[in-house]
């Protein structure tokens, strides 16, 4: 039994998918699976509900003209719970893809085998782990241009950070913001020369070099960020430059560690998927959302990626009898009679 239930069920010895994750993508899985009377089981692991839980305003979620993000990953996981999802509070600490059927093990001891999973486990932004980053994250500080560039229109922003992500980010916040200080510790960028050339033509962008951010600086009530304190990464001189808001731009960190000896991975550490689909190199084990999509990182990308994901499980568990198992993952499974 999982002593983490939400509703106080048993967690089953057996499911016939497994959803590990519960974003966008897991949830959304979790519904298509539902409906296609899989039964699914989800497991939510150490943040239940995602990278939403720690936004604020969400404007771009379609049908939600606004939305908080808790709120809104509140809807989704009652959503799968209406559908008929056994959903679980727990972590999977490890997952054997060697054969079928698949095993999971879970952070309360408990073990679950399933025919199909669907991996759901996100990415999480990469942080400088300053307090005061964190005491203004969601009320200034971000990590996502495109999810709150928005709230930035005729203002000053600064981005941390020197590479693709960072570059990126700073060109898209010149659709809003009235000025974008690039903020990076080096003396040159460490972006393709194409982003870099846009970046050092445009009259909205300045870029400091050799500097690093100490500190982001801002008013308690109500929370708001009113500058930054930056710090030579020689010299160890200081100085501050206002800005309204702060986005740190140094990266992504796909959560794949539960997978990273099993199945094929790129760009850092994302999942691959077959193009078009959410199939991984191992059959009847897919993947969705920020776990494969080092591109777009929104929650309605990563929730068309769920959708796929679970027609996709759905379609390769019709094709199989599950009783007949393999002893791998690599054996064909005999087709119903």
């Amino acid at each position: 039994m999982s002593h983490a239930s939400i509703d106080d069920s048993t967690l089953p010895g057996h499911t016939r998918v497994l959803i590990i994750g519960s974003g966008p993508a897991g949830y959304t899985a979790a519904v298509y699976a539902s409906r296609a009377m899989l039964s699914p089981v989800l497991i939510q692991g150490t943040q239940p509900g995602g990278q939403l839980t720690i936004t604020t305003e969400v404007e771009n979620w379609p049908g939600e003209t606004e939305i908080q993000g808790p709120d809104l990953m509140v809807k989704m996981e009652a959503h799968a719970r209406a559908m008929g999802a056994r959903i679980f509070i727990d972590t999977v600490t490890a997952l054997d893809l060697s054969r079928r059927p698949f095993t999971a093990q879970l952070d309360s001891g408990a073990t679950i085998t399933a025919d199909a999973v669907i991996l759901a486990t996100g990415a999480q932004a990469r942080w400088l782990g300053l307090a005061s980053e964190e005491k203004f994250k969601g009320f200034g500080v971000s990590a996502c241009a495109t999810c709150d560039g928005f709230f930035y229109r005729n203002r000053q922003v600064a981005v941390i950070g020197g590479g693709n992500t960072a570059v990126e980010e700073a060109l898209f916040l010149t659709n809003f913001a009235s000025k974008v200080t690039l903020v990076h510790r080096r003396d040159s960028l460490r972006a393709e020369k194409i982003l870099q050339d846009r970046l050092f033509k445009h009259p909205k962008i300045e870029v400091i070099w050799d500097h690093e951010l100490a500190e982001v600086q801002g008013e308690s009530q109500p929370p708001g960020v009113t500058g930054i304190r930056l710090r030579h990464t020689s010299t160890g001189a200081e100085r501050s430059i206002a800005a309204d808001g702060v986005f740190i731009a140094i990266g992504h960190s796909p959560a794949s560690e539960l997978v990273k000896d099993q199945l094929e991975l790129h760009d850092g550490g994302y999942v691959k998927v077959e193009p078009g689909s959410t199939r991984t190199s191992i059959p009847g084990v897919f993947a969705a959302g920020d776990l494969t999509d080092h591109i777009y990182r929104q929650a309605v990308t990563s929730a068309g990626m769920g959708c796929m994901a679970a027609l996709d499980a759905e379609r390769w568990l019709a094709e199989h009898d599950m009783a007949g198992q393999p002893d791998t993952h690599g054996a064909e499974i005999p087709a119903e009679a």
